[in-house]
């Protein structure tokens, strides 16, 4: 095939002016020449397609808890938006994260993050697929909480004390189960730090554990306040410690752990975010959708009923948080002595 350029006779003559124009756009990197495009683009979301939000965990869980809540708020907000709650559990949110981490990056997809996803499986997993920082943008984070130590009603210890005067008298009888770095790693703590010979049982979800517990199969868990509440109503189930810095308003007759076992002190996360290179626009659109959830009378009620501290950060904030908490979990698992899986 002959070649044409802007020289062939085929071709009306460029004037000066023009070919001088031509070649200062050709000069131009792609992106530049689509950047119209994608300001239209960005202005347009969230356009008339649904917003999904992945959840790493079963349906049930503090997440699936706090993603539902939020996900019947974000309409307020934004009028225009549908939103679809997405489980994913599996592998301590690895799975869920990879779903999200390897979503098309406009703008539809988000998920929940907690300080299991983002913090803690950094030191628990030596070949973790995916980079909590760099492959994801945060958008923001709902707040804290801690976990509560819970036994049996019919347990023969009621209070921490007393558990752990149980497994002295019984070195390497007791067992837990856990399902996160929320219900591990405190486990783990108090067998450090009070001396203790127990074991550990690993488990899919929050569910199958209590199940097991009320069963009589596990002596005690370490469990996020937001999963335990809805169990605490049948009175199956005691709680005898907090992992807070002190009582919490929601279980304010449950000593702080650390007044047992010194040291004994460390409190989770959930936050929000997406893919890394999603669209200014969703990110910050989702960032004051959740800002204002936040704000909210009826969000703030439903989730400090069931143990969450109401800390809102902004995604930079989030950033510089995540990177602290890190190391923060870091010292943790090693002072608990948690091989790397």
């Amino acid at each position: 095939m002959p070649r044409t350029d802007l020289h062939d006779t085929a071709f009306a003559p460029v004037a000066p002016g023009r070919r001088s124009l031509l070649r200062g756009l050709a000069s131009l990197p792609l992106a530049a020449l689509a950047l119209p495009h994608a300001r239209a683009a960005d202005a347009a979301w969230p356009a008339a397609r649904s917003i999904t939000i992945i959840v790493p965990s079963a349906a049930g869980g503090a997440a699936d808890f706090m993603a539902r809540t939020f996900a019947n708020h974000v309409p307020r907000t934004l009028p225009q938006a549908t939103v679809v709650v997405d489980n994913r559990p599996g592998a301590a949110g690895i799975l869920g994260a990879m779903a999200a981490k390897e979503a098309a990056a406009d703008g539809y997809t988000f998920l929940i993050t907690s300080n299991s996803t983002h913090a803690a499986n950094v030191s628990l997993y030596r070949k973790l697929r995916y980079d909590p920082l760099k492959d994801f943008v945060q958008v923001g984070m709902f707040g804290r909480f801690s976990s509560v130590l819970l036994v049996r009603s019919d347990a023969p210890y009621k209070t921490l004390g007393e558990l752990v005067a149980a497994a002295r008298a019984k070195p390497g009888m007791l067992n837990y189960g856990y399902y996160s770095s929320s219900s591990q790693v405190p486990a783990e703590l108090l067998r450090v730090y009070a001396k203790l010979r127990f074991q550990g049982v690993s488990y899919k979800s929050v569910t199958h554990i209590l199940t097991d517990l009320m069963g009589g199969q596990l002596d005690f868990v370490f469990i996020d306040t937001l999963s335990a509440a809805p169990m605490l109503k049948n009175d199956r189930l005691r709680p005898i410690a907090v992992t807070s810095p002190k009582p919490l308003p929601s279980l304010a007759h449950v000593p702080a752990a650390n007044a047992i076992v010194p040291g004994l002190e460390l409190q989770g996360w959930f936050g929000l975010a997406t893919a890394a290179g999603t669209p200014p626009a969703a990110v910050e659109g989702m960032g004051r959708a959740l800002q204002q959830a936040m704000a909210d009378p009826e969000v703030q009620q439903a989730y400090a009923g069931r143990g969450l501290e109401n800390q809102w950060r902004s995604g930079p904030d989030m950033q510089r948080f995540i990177q602290e908490d890190i190391r923060r979990w870091a010292q943790w698992v090693d002072v608990a002595g948690i091989e790397r899986m």
